[in-house]
């Protein structure tokens, strides 16, 4: 059995856990403090807002997952933190702090993927195996992976513009809601008809698993000003419409991932992970589990405290590392990892255009 500190710092969650593993996994503690308050007025995450408020909390948020977790560094095996990809300021302040605790006492230190801590969520929660589709939506990134190990990881599409998050906050923005856009936009929607205004369902005449937002939030825009002023009925019927549209995109092009996937692994069950913030949608969760029981496959999505930015996935894949490492014999030293803004999964994938390329080798 391992025990691992982690930490999350790449955007506006400060976060510590202690996590113990790989057998029968256990959360000891997720302490995460949100910077929602800070960055309120201004619309949207403002880097160096957040990295001062990561230097402020963060030493206070280690002790509170340590304390929580009933453990001293001389119970833990190693540190884990997130060094990209992220606003670099966060990641930077978050790393730094998990090499000189490494350093005080006498611990490993693992650089980790943030978008591996989300790929590897549903093993730390679901004891999942390989190989599974993976679908990652948050503010900065949308794509569809292919997870058959430890760093083993194959795009299979993502975003041409605009992530899923950061269209749910442009939208939220355009019809004056409040920041966060996604559960603003959400919560409106519940109250909406989904069906009054004709909102494009963009890409989906063209073939492979790529997306495109920016087509969508545009044809709501328009939509919006011809009927200005718009009263709350109609601010509720467009987001729902958008909800529905998004979920819809998600939808068909799931059923696509599982086509592929039952061509490259025949007799293999097509199971499809949800991970990254938006993954706490609703109205997304239930369009998925409508495509994947009509496909004859798994969906999981872990519990929404999982799904956002937090620190348990950190170590968790802490300790996926050291496990692989013990078996292969590689190296896992993170005291020389330079903090990285950008950090493909693939990395052997080509470049992405646009917005599309947040996360993606450029």
């Amino acid at each position: 059995m391992l025990t691992v500190l982690g930490i999350e710092t790449s955007c506006d969650e400060t976060a510590a856990s202690v996590v113990r593993g790989p057998q029968t996994p256990e959360i000891l503690s997720n302490v995460i403090r949100s910077q929602i308050d800070e960055h309120t007025e201004f619309g949207g995450v403002v880097p160096e807002i957040a990295a001062r408020a990561h230097i402020a909390v963060l030493d206070r948020i280690v002790a509170e997952a340590m304390a929580e977790a009933r453990v001293s560094f001389d119970d833990i095996d190693a540190v884990a933190a997130t060094a990209g990809p992220g606003l670099i300021g966060g990641v930077i302040v978050g790393l730094m702090t998990a090499k000189s605790i490494a350093m005080a006492a006498g611990k490993l230190l693992i650089a980790v993927n943030h978008l591996e801590g989300h790929a590897l969520t549903a093993r730390l929660t679901d004891q999942l195996d390989f190989p599974y589709l993976l679908l990652l939506v948050s503010g900065g990134h949308t794509q569809f992976l292919l997870v058959t190990g430890i760093g083993a990881y194959e795009r299979l599409g993502s975003t041409i513009d605009d992530a899923i998050g950061e269209a749910f906050d442009k939208t939220a923005k355009l019809l004056g809601l409040p920041y966060p856009g996604g559960p603003a936009v959400e919560r409106l929607a519940a109250r909406g008809d989904a069906s009054r205004f004709a909102l494009p369902r963009p890409l989906m005449d063209r073939p492979g698993l790529d997306m495109s937002f920016a087509g969508l939030k545009t044809a709501l825009r328009t939509t919006a000003q011809k009927l200005q002023p718009v009263d709350e009925q109609t601010v509720c019927d467009l987001c729902a419409g958008f909800q529905k549209a998004v979920a819809d995109v998600l939808a068909i092009r799931t059923r696509a991932a599982f086509a592929l996937f039952r061509e490259r692994f025949a007799g293999v069950e097509p199971v499809i992970v949800v991970a990254g913030g938006v993954a706490a949608n609703g109205e997304i969760r239930r369009a998925l589990t409508s495509a994947a029981d009509a496909a004859g496959a798994r969906f999981i999505a872990p519990p929404a405290r999982l799904c956002t930015d937090n620190a348990a996935m950190i170590a968790w894949a802490g300790i996926e590392h050291m496990v692989e490492a013990r078996r292969t014999g590689a190296s896992l030293d993170g005291m020389s990892f330079a903090p990285r803004p950008r950090w493909p999964l693939d990395e052997t994938s080509a470049g992405l255009l646009g917005a599309g390329k947040k996360g993606a080798k450029v």
